[in-house]
């Protein structure tokens, strides 16, 4: 998609982290950007921010867990704003412990964020962009999308893993129709997703704020803040993200990776993959 001048984007968790970072850039590129959250607070801080800017940024309340909710405020922005050229499905929670603590509840608030939501989006967007051959999605996904062998973050893999499944199968079905899909896989980028659990339904609240354990399930309370802040002030500024992610919906590039360290760690993972091949031809060949 060369031309994004005047065209609408719009991007899911939009009002902080990764999603204020697309919401910037894209608007940066000249396009209409609807920015979409469920956190009316924040959505109105991050509008504010706007304010002295000669960006065109529409604020919408958004809980993608629902689908119909999804369909109308698609519905009412392609009515109201213009045709969503760009949609960046962003919104993304996380959880941390074994698997054997998960819950059900863990489970279904990652699932119904990470993965529902993302498919709440397409479900949407996509029909309409394939009616006008014309399009773009960005699917967040996360470098834990592609490597599962972290410990305590099975719940988080396994939403992760989905949706770039998805965006890469998706790929394929648009590839001759005018229509271009994106997966973004950071490593450690500087956002909120640490305090996701702010956001978390009542009804799936269990007794741990699991949330807050993301990438630091085996640490005690005192040592988990100063392991969060140093890992905080190592990780990737967002608006490099946002800026990427304009770079790939111009070039119709399928991954994003934010990170150099990105590549070891794909190699790492594919080697082991051809090793365990050869070692069940050598098998095969022995029976």
């Amino acid at each position: 998609m060369d031309q994004l001048e005047g065209k609408v984007a719009m991007v899911t968790g939009g009002a902080s982290g990764i999603g204020l970072a697309m919401v910037t850039s894209l608007a940066a590129s000249g396009m209409r950007v609807v920015m979409a959250d469920i956190e009316e607070g924040a959505l109105g801080a991050a509008h504010a921010g706007f304010g002295d800017t000669n960006a065109e940024v529409l604020p919408y309340q958004l809980d993608v867990t629902d689908a119909g909710h999804f369909e109308a405020v698609v519905a009412e922005v392609e009515r109201d704003v213009g045709d969503v050229a760009v949609l960046c499905n962003n919104a993304g929670v996380g959880v941390g412990g074994h698997i054997a603590e998960m819950t059900p509840k863990d489970w279904e608030w990652v699932l119904s964020v990470n993965l529902q939501g993302v498919i709440n989006g397409m479900s949407a967007c996509a029909p309409r962009m394939r009616a006008r051959r014309s399009g773009h999605i960005v699917n967040t996904a996360s470098m834990a999308g592609q490597i599962g062998m972290i410990p305590n973050l099975s719940v988080y893999v396994a939403s992760k893993f989905a949706v770039v499944g998805l965006s890469e199968s998706a790929y394929v079905d648009f590839r001759e129709e005018g229509v271009g899909i994106s997966v973004l896989c950071p490593n450690l980028v500087r956002t909120n997703i640490l305090e996701s659990g702010r956001n978390r339904p009542a009804a799936l609240v269990g007794d741990v704020d699991t949330a807050s354990h993301l990438l630091s399930a085996d640490l005690t309370d005192a040592a988990r803040a100063d392991q969060v802040k140093k890992m905080m002030d190592a990780a990737c500024d967002p608006a490099v993200v946002g800026d990427m992610v304009v770079e790939a919906v111009k070039e119709n590039e399928l991954y994003i990776f934010t990170h150099a360290a990105s590549a070891g760690q794909l190699q790492d993972r594919f080697e082991g993959m051809l090793a365990a091949c050869a070692r069940w031809d050598a098998y095969r060949s022995k029976s």
